[in-house]
């Protein structure tokens, strides 16, 4: 017998209760957007976002509504058909069974399937675009160069944007006041040799070729998902050793970092393990008074690429001459490790480790000074961001509340903000879609504070805190 209907006044109720939630629901997201925004010194909302958001929420409703309608359909005809063979019960559950199954089947067998290759069809065709901006080198000290190992149609887009980039040596000179010798840029991409460890060995024999070994500093970087690499953290390096440096690095994906981390994390673990046991094993085979200045550096995946040759803190200390690491994943070990063991008192979104000794976590660059303790060397950097959905992004999230939301917040985090199990972890989820499209010194965008990271690491000789303010505003992330 079929339910009877609803009374006309529960519908009533049911239309005001839902009309005055989502004003309320409008009118407090536009606050706390607002306050998100005043927090990293960007305009506000404007009037007609108001309109926007019932409006893509009546979209978004409207089309849940019809998937909802069309499974109901599907369960009740296959309920109508198991109901000839077996009892409503049974067909009932039989028939849920069914329709989560073919669900799944769907999702892995085609709908992921499909989405998998669009993505791999796309990237695969955005990692041979040529860039008219950065044509093939005429200096055989850049890769895909004349001499080079590496053909220039194999280092990927975002390979040949790098080699193709950095500061001239006219304007290295003009920033130091004294000749610049021209830096050397040494890379390999996923197509220049056959895996992983055939593409680290290549990149090192290319470093080698370059003459990259009698630079006074070697930068080994690991990319992230596409190839890329942080144009400032580069710059940087270039700029403090006026050009008496060369920088190796190597492709391991085309896919963008998020995917990359997903599908085949493991490719950033090995490519930067295998680069730096390359070059590591040259530099030492150097008598040891000759050797130039080792240091490592990545952003985002590239800075968990970059902690795979290391097994902890004490390890990368003793390896190298620095590292600088900037939009660690959740997933980094050393720096969830460290994060972990932090000194009392000292918050997760900012630690102090060992009371500073030899790792800094730097959200700002006074943060280098915290504590006031002796820094030692070598030295690693870590620049974070307490609004960094990258960073604070975790599973755990669903359902548990996170340090940094216990603890006092970080500067650009609101005060107001309230872990709820699930929402939470969806709305740090749907922050990592727009991590980078913030302001400098925020999010997921690292840029003018590397200046300051790399001079803390390096400590180049007749480096001054004036040098830094200038090569500040310098820095970019992209050519």
């Amino acid at each position: 017998m079929p339910a009877p209907p609803a009374p006309r006044v529960a519908w009533i109720v049911l239309i005001v209760v839902g009309v005055v939630g989502t004003i309320a629901m409008i009118v407090w997201f536009h606050v706390w957007q607002d306050h998100v925004r005043d927090l990293m010194g960007v305009p506000r909302l404007e009037r007609h976002d108001y309109l926007l958001t019932p409006a893509l929420a009546l979209v978004v409703l409207f089309v849940l509504v019809e998937i909802g309608q069309l499974i109901g359909r599907l369960i009740r005809y296959l309920i109508r058909q198991l109901n000839r063979v077996a009892p409503p019960r049974v067909s009932a559950v039989a028939a849920v069974l069914l329709v989560v199954a073919l669900g799944i089947a769907l999702l892995n067998g085609v709908v992921v399937r499909f989405a998998m290759h669009t993505l791999n069809s796309t990237f695969a065709a955005v990692n041979t675009e040529q860039s008219p901006n950065h044509p093939a080198p005429a200096s055989s000290l850049r890769s895909g160069g004349p001499g080079s190992l590496v053909s220039w149609d194999s280092l990927g887009h975002q390979g040949r944007i790098f080699v193709g980039g950095g500061p001239t040596t006219a304007q290295l000179s003009a920033f130091n006041g004294a000749p610049a010798v021209e830096p050397i840029r040494a890379y390999a991409g996923l197509n220049s040799a056959d895996g992983i460890e055939a593409t680290a060995e290549l990149a090192a024999r290319e470093l080698e070729r370059t003459g990259g070994l009698q630079r006074k500093v070697i930068a080994v970087a690991t990319t992230t998902g596409t190839g890329w690499i942080n144009e400032a953290e580069a710059d940087a390096v270039e700029y403090m050793f006026n050009g008496e440096t060369a920088i190796v690095s190597m492709q391991y994906s085309f896919l963008p970092s998020w995917l990359s981390f997903l599908v085949d994390k493991q490719n950033a673990r090995q490519a930067g393990q295998a680069l730096f046991e390359a070059v590591d094993r040259r530099v030492r085979a150097l008598p040891e008074g000759q050797r130039p200045k080792l240091v490592v550096f990545g952003e985002s995946l590239g800075s968990f690429g970059g902690e795979a040759p290391f097994l902890s803190p004490n390890n990368i200390e003793a390896r190298t001459d620095g590292a600088l690491f900037s939009g660690p994943t959740f997933n980094n070990t050393m720096w969830k490790d460290v994060t972990t063991h932090r000194d009392d008192g000292s918050p997760q979104w900012l630690p102090i480790y060992q009371q500073g000794d030899s790792i800094r976590f730097v959200a700002r660059p006074d943060n280098l000074e915290r504590p006031a303790d002796p820094w030692a060397t070598p030295r690693v950097v870590y620049l974070q961001h307490a609004s960094d959905p990258i960073a604070w992004w975790n599973p755990d999230l669903l359902f548990a509340k996170p340090d940094w939301l216990r603890e006092p917040r970080g500067y650009d985090v609101p005060d107001d903000m309230q872990w709820i199990p699930v929402v939470t972890f969806l709305q740090v989820s749907a922050d990592m879609a727009v991590a980078i499209d913030v302001p400098d010194g925020h999010g997921h965008r690292y840029v003018e504070d590397v200046a300051d990271g790399w001079a803390a690491v390096l400590q180049p000789p007749g480096w001054t805190p004036e040098k830094t303010e200038r090569l500040r505003p310098i820095m970019r992330a992209d050519e």
